[in-house]
């Protein structure tokens, strides 16, 4: 019911109005510039924070300190 009125209205007005109807506007699309950047930030926003909780597990663990202690006894070994 609602659509035959609307029509109805809209016939009318056209009727009533003598001037030819304005060209169709081209439809405005919103671009897409800046996605590119803002998924490559949220890339570097979920690695960065990968990147914190494994530090945070290595140095409260002694990972680091281990690893560190292996690199330099193997380095050492190899020159003597």
């Amino acid at each position: 019911m609602t659509t035959l009125i609307v029509r109805a209205h809209m016939a009318l007005l056209r009727a009533l109005d003598p001037s030819p109807p304005p060209a169709e506007a081209p439809l405005r699309r919103r671009g897409d510039h800046g996605q590119t950047t803002a998924e490559y930030a949220l890339v570097l926003l979920g690695a960065a924070g990968i990147a914190l909780l494994l530090v945070a597990w290595a140095t409260q663990s002694g990972a680091i300190g281990k690893l560190f202690d292996t690199v330099v006894n193997d380095v050492i070994g190899k020159v003597r």
